[in-house]
């Protein structure tokens, strides 16, 4: 017998909050060097888990210096969604590292590993339905772009989110105090310090939290949601 999940919801979706469309399967990078694969599509459909969910899935990319408010504002949001009804999920910088990365450095070679092993999580979790809260530095503008398009191959959306929090306001904050040993020469190669931070060319949304409140932030973002058609107009 099979089990039905949130048919309260149903009613809530939109219908054109999911187009019915065959799924794109992944497209294999060129760093992929395995061989005698091929995709194994399912029977349950991205649109299917929407219907299920009451909302559809997507990729917020929250990208910033450290310091700037990634991890608060998206555990901040992960709250406020879940008080809507919505499942989500936060992949974090330094919680990442604590297992799947925890082999990287942070080289600019381990670095770029690091966004690209994230991107390809992310994309998983959002096919599954989920909104996944990605908070990651991802100082280099070519590692962003290269998420979004493993996204945009699966037809799956990414939203890149420029916590555009100014450096003098991070460092003041410096809740790890890690730019005090960077300055001391104690840390090398911190972003924004001896390290660049490439800011987003075309971010879909950009907060500064210097000048917005958490509150103010969050509200923003599900405001974004909600127009793009990811959310419906009123809790599920």
């Amino acid at each position: 017998m099979p089990i039905l999940l949130g048919i309260g919801r149903v009613c809530a979706i939109e219908s054109s909050m999911e187009p019915t469309m065959s799924k794109p399967k992944p497209e294999q990078t060129s760093s992929n060097t395995s061989t005698n694969i091929v995709w194994h599509d399912g029977e349950i459909s991205r649109a299917d888990r929407a219907t299920m969910l009451g909302h559809r899935g997507c990729t917020l990319w929250l990208t910033g210096l450290s310091g700037s408010g990634k991890s608060t504002v998206g555990v901040a949001l992960e709250k406020a969604l879940a008080d809507r009804g919505v499942l989500s999920y936060r992949l974090d910088g330094d919680n990442i590292r604590h297992g799947l990365n925890a082999n990287l450095g942070f080289s600019a070679d381990d670095r770029q590993e690091n966004i690209r092993r994230v991107g390809e999580v992310a994309r998983l979790m959002t096919d599954a339905g989920l909104v996944t809260i990605s908070s990651f530095i991802s100082p280099y503008q070519a590692d962003r772009d290269r998420v979004r398009q493993i996204h945009a191959a699966a037809g799956i959306e990414f939203i890149e989110v420029f916590i555009n929090t100014p450096i003098e306001i991070c460092e003041q904050r410096d809740p790890k105090g890690l730019y005090k040993k960077a300055r001391a020469g104690e840390i090398k190669g911190f972003t924004g310090i001896d390290d660049p931070y490439e800011s987003p060319a075309a971010a879909e949304l950009v907060l500064d939290t210097g000048s917005l409140s958490i509150e103010q932030s969050v509200e923003l973002l599900i405001t974004e949601l909600v127009g793009l058609g990811i959310l419906p107009n009123e809790p599920v």
